[in-house]
């Protein structure tokens, strides 16, 4: 439906509110609806024409969800949304996922409390006032005793420097900010930048109808099959009869997902059984490959080992010319880069219209107004894809860069390390809260689920705030110079910080270089719950300036 955007002030004017939400995605929609239902003023903000975050930017071909996949992909907080919306595949592809959060706008009234089309240009802390203040990119202004971050984990697309790429005179397409109208590859010279998520996606639709497609890699990818299906109402029924369960299940879970904990260690079997487990999870495809194969393998090298060269022999097996197999196969620890799910990603090089150019071997030297210089020569291209990923988890953070106590930008305190406790708050930013922030399990974890209880934790601080005449909350220091360094040794525990990934920052130069996100899983829960339950041991209350008065 077309949005209908709140209502705009009279020009000079500045609002007031309880709280400022920063992003109208999945996170910042629920976060909406759960201050109203605090009975707090709420005001969103968001630069698209509609709701949807990381849903309205990524259009590109082949978008789906991967993770806990369809019905699980989704808000839990009320029976009534699982019992009304009829998903039509286990692995949604990106309309239908948009579909769901314009119904929940919809079922819930959220758009007129949105101002769309409308970035936030600047935020920072009164102390006199103890509110934030934020500057709009229409020139509004509006203040909030609380600033709500839900700005996006996944949506600060990262864009490569290479020389003359700014000259190239055809189409550019970034899939982290696919263009609305509809794209045609139809006859076209495609080259494809990065086989990330995104990159994987894409290149078998892109395939399917262009006239030549370079994949330009730049790290080989271990990808696993999606096993995406239809969802029968039977499927559908039984989710429904069994959601008590199935949600209980997804809040005990490690990762938020609808399984159950997984015990099974990979070297108390035989090779061949790991192998029939192996090819079990490979047939059925989704994330269970990883949910019920075993425990270990993201510490042991050994397990860890046997899952790789499982997945590499598939890749030999499906990719029918040696030597690209052999371009295909990666280097580094299986699931320590982000896994990815594919949906025909390997036999696209079996096709005549498809080159994989190793960029290890043959790296790009330039651009031209026409075409790709690699080492071996010119490519004529008609179109670029720039499927490089993100500035992921802390980079929309800093691309807002509040301006916490004495005017001090985030971007200075982020410097060396990003600094916070609970993956939630910031020493020197008080009433600042971020949802899938580093620190937290973020992008580990079902992310709607995630969102749903980040929410939760502070609805209950605010709620304290209100009763105890309470007018700012920060984190001490030292708080989060302990929670940082449990957040790494839970990250030095595994095999994840010893492969260069977007995880550990090493995709962006000059980026921060150490594993940011929390791996203990549901324990991050209870972590909350515990610190919620003893009055929020690690930081410290300001009394409210008004009762002071």
């Amino acid at each position: 439906m077309a949005s209908q955007s709140a209502p705009r002030p009279t020009p000079g004017s500045i609002e007031h509110f309880d709280v400022l939400i920063v992003g109208a995605g999945v996170s910042g929609m629920y976060g909406l609806y759960h201050f109203r239902q605090m009975g707090l003023s709420v005001r969103v903000y968001d630069g698209a024409s509609d709701v949807g975050g990381t849903w309205w930017y990524n259009r590109y071909p082949g978008a789906r969800v991967d993770g806990p996949g369809s019905p699980y992909y989704c808000y839990t907080f009320t029976d009534e949304l699982m019992k009304e919306w009829d998903w039509e595949e286990t692995q949604s592809e990106q309309s239908a996922v948009l579909a769901y959060l314009e119904h929940f706008a919809d079922r819930f009234d959220l758009r007129r409390d949105i101002r769309f089309e409308t970035w936030v240009k600047g935020a920072s802390w009164d102390e006199a006032t103890q509110r934030w203040t934020l500057e709009t990119s229409t020139g509004e202004r509006a203040t909030g005793r609380y600033l709500i971050c839900a700005v996006g984990a996944l949506s600060t697309t990262n864009l490569p420097d290479i020389p003359g790429i700014e000259d190239f005179a055809g189409e550019t397409y970034h899939t982290g900010s696919w263009p609305h109208h509809p794209v045609s590859f139809e006859g076209k010279r495609v080259a494809v930048i990065g086989t990330g998520s995104s990159g994987i996606q894409a290149i078998p639709e892109i395939a399917k109808t262009a006239d030549r497609v370079y994949v330009l890699q730049r790290t080989a990818q271990y990808a696993f099959p999606a096993g995406n299906r239809p969802l029968t109402a039977e499927d559908r029924a039984e989710a429904r009869a069994s959601w008590e369960t199935i949600r209980a299940k997804m809040y005990a879970h490690p990762g938020g997902f609808p399984a159950d904990p997984n015990s099974r260690i990979a070297m108390e079997e035989t090779p061949e059984q790991r192998d029939a487990l192996y090819e079990k999870l490979w047939q059925r495809g989704s994330f269970r490959f990883f949910l019920e194969s075993y425990a270990d393998v993201a510490v042991s090298e050994e397990a860890n080992a046997s899952m790789a060269n499982f997945v590499k022999r598939k890749i030999r097996e499906i990719v029918r010319d040696p030597k690209t197999a052999d371009k295909l196969m990666p280097n580094h620890f299986v699931m320590t880069k982000r896994p990815i799910l594919e949906n025909g990603y390997f036999e696209a090089f079996n096709r005549d219209n498809v080159t994989l150019i190793d960029l290890r071997e043959d790296p790009i030297e330039r651009f031209t107004r026409t075409g790709v210089v690699t080492r071996s020569g010119e490519k004529p291209i008609d179109m670029l894809v720039l499927a490089t990923g993100f500035d992921a988890i802390s980079g929309s953070m800093l691309r807002l860069d509040p301006k916490g106590r004495g005017g001090v930008p985030l971007k200075e305190r982020w410097k060396e390390r990003f600094h916070n406790h609970l993956g939630l708050m910031i020493h020197g930013y008080p009433n600042l809260f971020m949802i899938h922030g580093p620190g937290s399990p973020g992008v580990f974890y079902n992310m709607p689920l995630g969102a749903e209880r980040q929410m939760g934790w502070i609805g209950d601080v605010i709620r304290h705030m209100q009763t105890r005449q309470l007018g700012a909350i920060e984190p001490m220091k030292a708080s989060e110079d302990a929670w940082g360094a449990e957040v790494s040794a839970l990250a030095n525990a595994t095999l994840f910080p010893r492969t260069d990934s977007w995880w550990t920052g090493a995709n962006v130069p000059g980026k921060p270089r150490y594993f940011s996100a929390y791996l203990g899983g549901s324990i991050y829960y209870h972590r909350l719950a515990e610190t919620a339950s003893k009055d929020y041991p690690g930081f410290v209350f300001e009394p409210d300036c008004e009762s002071k008065k």
